[in-house]
């Protein structure tokens, strides 16, 4: 039953900082176990059990559909190279060695030019229609691979697929960032992230291949059709069964939630409001011109897109590890590690990995930092670097270079949380900036690493460990000039504007108790008498 309650009896969400209000009394006000938020510098209290229920369902519905979607797309990306080795290279298209290397280089180009774009329609329609919409359409143009007669038809469809499946995980991300709040952000970006990166390659070079392979066994000549086809007709299917999940699972936005969405009630949407305000966060808004030059105007549009593309290129390393080993001979000529082994290794190091990126993202949220976890993370880096720049050391040393490459497959959890706690006012330049990083990688990333790990140079890079070094150097640098441009400018012009936002909006949205409680509080009351007073946070 709905009723009033008096100050004394609300909990409120925010309670002064007695630190930076000297002569005001908080001791019966601050839990012992609260932690500052540091965008708004206000204290804020430890979840209520409908709260944590809440967290609990976001992560088992949003976050693992984002997840598996992610991994679908892995295998989405795997079959042009299964499709390569089986069949689709000479004997039914005639495909040379460099029209396969274009196949990456449409992708890349068709993402990159296509990823900001789709990041200003997350902010014009709804999530729940636009990013399902486009995968629905990459699993419709994956079936189309199989009527593909020759390969300027396969250099069309890689650009097509690279363009709707730009809106992935930069999409994915900036959707995270709307309903989980900074305390919460990094980890769930790591385990988004590692389902790509790490547990994806897992899943696509060990499931998936079993999976392509079984495929091509069972169904090669299967009416008179090659088993490369069928590979990417079932591909997909599966690609379309889950965009069609994505309609109902996707919550959209918490001010305007997914009606479709039967797992997120009225009462979730309340709390997910709440939430917004008490850290506080702009929801989303139409993405305008206004956007643009709000974006232009500020430092992270600058700062963000390189510090991204630099912290990419500098890990790239792990990648060869197949190369080196694959160069390995015994004194009589014969390989050091089959083939199945030389497959099998690189997957030792993405299982460190997945753990690693989830210790990284728990770290940065448990400590309220994001700069001092990349910066670790840099500082590992140069070990590799160094090691393999100069080459002549124990080969120990080499497969140790190795394995610590994979351990830092984990800057863009930590580097897109601190984005988003930049930005929580404004969700248009959030969404612009975050594609601006993703296409700007990916922009680089279509040529960057042919130059500088060119496969004749393997197992031995002149210039790509070099770099490596010069890379995390100068990501400790934008980490640094990063840091100290939210210190003196964006952090105090956040905090001012939180609470501004939180004084006119405090008023206005219904304040979520618990689950089982039919109860709306006056959230003007919770104001009365309470002050929010900024303070430096360790971020």
């Amino acid at each position: 039953m709905n009723r009033t309650q008096s100050k004394d009896e609300i909990q409120p969400s925010y309670v002064i900082d007695s630190e930076n209000a000297p002569g005001v009394n908080t001791k019966d006000t601050i839990p012992k176990d609260g932690k500052v938020d540091v965008i708004s510098g206000a204290q804020v209290q430890s979840k209520s059990k409908a709260e944590r229920l809440f967290v609990a369902r976001l992560d088992f519905i949003l976050l693992v559909y984002v997840c598996v979607s992610q991994i679908i797309k892995g295998l989405d990306q795997q079959n042009v190279s299964a499709a390569y080795v089986s069949g689709m290279k000479e004997e039914d298209l005639n495909i040379q060695a460099n029209e396969y290397n274009y196949f990456t280089t449409y992708f890349n180009v068709g993402y990159a030019v296509f990823v900001i774009p789709s990041q200003i329609m997350m902010t014009w329609t709804r999530p729940s229609w636009w990013l399902p919409g486009l995968e629905f359409t990459w699993g419709v143009l994956t079936i189309v691979f199989f009527f593909a007669k020759n390969v300027k038809e396969i250099y069309a469809l890689r650009a097509l697929v690279g363009a709707f499946e730009a809106s992935a995980y930069p999409g994915a991300v900036f959707l995270l960032s709307s309903w989980f709040t900074p305390s919460e952000l990094a980890l769930r970006i790591s385990f988004y992230h590692s389902s790509q990166w790490t547990l994806g390659s897992l899943v696509t070079h060990s499931v998936g291949s079993g999976l392509q392979a079984a495929i091509y066994e069972g169904l090669d000549g299967k009416s008179g059709i090659r088993g490369w086809r069928w590979m990417f007709l079932i591909d997909g299917i599966m690609t379309i069964i889950v965009a069609g999940l994505g309609f109902v699972l996707i919550p959209d936005y918490p001010s305007n939630p997914n009606p479709r969405a039967f797992w997120l009630k009225d009462r979730h949407g309340k709390l997910a409001q709440d939430r917004s305000l008490r850290y506080p966060r702009a929801d989303n808004k139409k993405f305008n011109r206004y956007a643009i030059a709000r974006a232009f105007k500020q430092p992270q549009l600058y700062l963000f897109p390189i510090f991204y593309m630099t912290a990419q290129l500098a890990q790239q390393g792990y990648l060869y590890f197949n190369l080196f080993l694959k160069s390995l001979k015994n004194p009589d000529g014969t390989a050091v590690w089959s083939v199945a082994q030389v497959n099998a290794l690189p997957m030792v190091g993405y299982a460190i990995s997945i753990v690693l990126v989830w210790g990284w993202g728990w770290a940065s949220d448990y400590f309220q930092t994001r700069w001092a976890i990349i910066f670790a993370q840099a500082v590992l880096g140069l070990i590799p670097g160094i090691i393999m720049s100069v080459w002549n050391v124990p080969m120990g040393a080499k497969y140790f270079s190795y394995f610590l490459s994979f351990s830092f497959i984990a800057t863009s959890p930590p580097l897109f949380a601190w984005l988003s706690d930049r930005t929580p006012h404004d969700s248009e330049m959030r969404a612009f900036i975050i594609g601006c990083c993703t296409a700007t990688w990916y922009g680089v990333n279509s040529w960057a690493n042919v130059l500088i790990w060119p496969a004749k140079e393997a197992p031995h890079y002149r210039v790509g460990w070099k770099l490596t070094v010069g890379m995390w150097l100068f990501v400790m640098l934008e980490i640094w000039l990063i840091r100290f441009v939210d210190i003196k400018y964006v952090r105090p012009r956040n905090q001012k504007i939180g609470q501004e936002l939180y004084e006119d909006q405090v008023q206005h949205v219904p304040h979520a108790i618990d689950d089982d409680a039919d109860v709306t509080l006056d959230n003007k009351q919770v104001q009365d008498g309470l002050e929010v007073v900024p303070v430096q946070s360790r971020r």
